[in-house]
């Protein structure tokens, strides 16, 4: 037996039946997880390769996990929900798109690349309680799933969601938005957070992606009505999706949502099978935040190029500009936001979700990511 399939018997032995989905004729199912919606006869699987019918059951990622740590929350990126905490951060394998610029492809494209195929090692079988006991003895405040894409292994997710909830934690989704309706109705009694990658405004690199754009513009308005704190992360990449046209077409349609929502433009670094093109530039990224402001959105962030951005790393108050936050990187200088989460100087209320009591606040000096071993 090849080390691929290997490495699928061992994650199809870590699932249970699924919630999300719908019974078809002859023993077919539909998979309700993600937007692609698979259409999977039995011994079939969905596109993410994890999702499976077994005998006319949908089975599901469930019982383990492949990274955890805990992670300053502003590394998801977050600026916006509890700043200066931490969340316990869990991950599976596998995945519903195919980026060929994924920071995190060694987790993400398993039973797609052979390359990806080491990541069996990282597996650790874990017990949601066991989890969340680990982010309340840490400190954390957060339990965060990310790592690979979250919707297809939402099952798992809000098990370990609805412990967090029992322990007075919040719970964030870090994803790529290719949800369904379904999905984040399933969601909705467990989830705070939800950070969505706008990876395009061009449909054409959606498809090459493996998905629709419209899809995720769909998620990004239906979080946000459902009531989930939202914010976007585009990553910049030259030559792909940095046109001004395209950034304006980006920052247009998150202010026609909400112009509290915040937008975080972020640096691309070669990576994965995208090594043809170089490294995002400070300009580009400024150039990029800028226009973000320009189009009427009251936060909007430049990221992963700490210390370079001027003060695009910071929090100001819309209605007064006043600093509110400073940041650089992961770490946060001043906190100024009030326990109610309104200006000191103007009493404008800022959108998010913020400290009741922000002498709690930690300023970075034990904040680094600390990998978990169980």
């Amino acid at each position: 037996m090849n080390l691929m399939a290997q490495l699928m018997e061992v994650l199809d032995s870590l699932t249970k039946p699924a919630q999300l989905f719908e019974p078809l004729e002859n023993g077919s199912v539909r998979c309700l997880a993600c937007a692609h919606g698979c259409r999977i006869k039995p011994g079939g699987r969905g596109f993410c390769q994890v999702r499976f019918n077994r005998d006319g059951t949908l089975m599901a990622p469930w019982g383990y996990v492949a990274g955890v740590q805990v992670d300053p929350i502003e590394k998801k990126p977050f600026n916006h929900f509890l700043p200066g905490t931490s969340a316990l951060t869990f991950g599976m394998l596998g995945c519903d798109f195919h980026c060929d610029f994924c920071q995190n492809w060694l987790s993400s494209q398993v039973l797609r690349d052979d390359q990806a195929t080491r990541s069996v090692g990282s597996i650790q079988q874990v017990q949601p309680e066991k989890l969340v006991d680990f982010a309340v003895k840490s400190g954390a405040r957060i339990v965060a799933s990310s790592y690979n894409e979250p919707l297809i292994t939402t099952e798992w997710a809000v098990d370990v969601f609805k412990q967090a909830k029992k322990s007075g934690l919040k719970c964030v989704f870090i994803s790529n938005g290719n949800a369904t309706p379904q999905a984040l109705e399933y969601l909705k009694p467990y989830l705070d957070g939800y950070k969505i990658d706008l990876k395009s405004m061009q449909d054409k690199n959606y498809h090459e992606l493996g998905g629709k754009l419209q899809n995720v513009l769909d998620t990004i308005k239906k979080a946000h009505e459902l009531g989930f704190w939202v914010e976007i992360v585009t990553l910049v990449i030259p030559d792909y999706n940095d046109s001004n046209e395209e950034l304006w077409e980006a920052a247009r349609f998150i202010a026609s949502v909400s112009p509290d929502i915040p937008w975080h433009v972020t640096a691309f670094h070669p990576d994965y099978r995208m090594n043809d093109r170089p490294p995002t530039s400070v300009d580009t990224l400024v150039r990029a935040a800028e226009i973000g402001q320009e189009s009427g959105l009251h936060y909007v962030y430049a990221g992963n190029l700490p210390g370079r951005v001027k003060s695009l790393e910071d929090t100001f108050c819309p209605n007064c500009n006043t600093r509110l936050i400073a940041r650089m990187g992961y770490m946060l200088h001043d906190y100024r936001i009030t326990g109610q989460g309104t200006c000191p100087k103007c009493g404008a209320k800022q959108p998010g979700v913020w400290m009741d009591d922000p002498g709690k606040i930690n300023y970075g000096e034990d904040r680094f990511p600390r990998r978990v071993v169980f």
